[in-house]
């Protein structure tokens, strides 16, 4: 369904069980997954590539060259910028054209979540269901299943597949909720996976 005061360019692709909501703008060569919901005055840029399954609230603003994989959430307000040297004109005094910087993006692996508000400044890159906090502002990279928040934004602790903080036990991190064990990984690289639980933890 697309609302009918979006704006979707006549060679973007939007698959046909995506959503888009009223006012949301979605340019040229833009690609939008199956299952996803594009919410109101939402911007998606040119060549912005966006997976299945994703949750695009209210007013998100993702400039190109944006990827967003599979199952993603982004909150309201959520920015991604794409320019390292933001200037209106060259030294010259021109205003600046396409041809005058080099945009740069935000890629968001698989399952992560970038909380209300973020800003997330390009280049970089958030991994595997790590968790942006609202607010913050996002200048690295953010490893798997980490937490980051905080101006700029720094590691908070670790989160697993169902968004709850982990807890340390021995050398594992631990999921309150489904009780999912998580190695971590050497050099602050994130977590892996070790083992799912059948049953949440008592």
């Amino acid at each position: 369904m697309i609302h009918e005061t979006a704006s979707v360019a006549a060679d973007a692709e939007v698959h046909p069980t995506a959503v888009v909501w009223a006012g949301t703008a979605i340019r040229e060569h833009a690609v939008v997954g199956s299952g996803t919901s594009i919410g109101q005055y939402a911007y998606v840029g040119p060549g912005v590539r966006i997976g299945a399954d994703c949750k695009i609230q209210n007013a998100a603003l993702i400039y190109e060259p944006a990827i967003i994989e599979d199952a993603v959430f982004i909150g309201p307000r959520v920015v991604f910028t794409n320019d390292r040297f933001p200037r209106a004109v060259t030294p010259a005094g021109v205003p600046k054209g396409a041809d005058d910087w080099d945009a740069v993006g935000v890629t968001v692996r698989f399952g992560a979540a970038v909380g209300a508000g973020a800003v997330c400044v390009a280049p970089l890159e958030i991994g595997t269901w790590a968790t942006v906090a609202a607010g913050a502002v996002v200048t690295r990279d953010v490893p798997p299943h980490a937490l980051v928040g905080g101006v700029p934004a720094r590691r908070l602790g670790w989160v697993g597949r169902s968004g709850h903080l982990l807890a340390r036990d021995g050398a594992d991190w631990v999921c309150p909720q489904t009780g999912e064990r998580y190695e971590e990984l050497p050099d602050d690289a994130g977590l892996r996976l070790r083992a799912a639980h059948p049953e949440p933890l008592a």
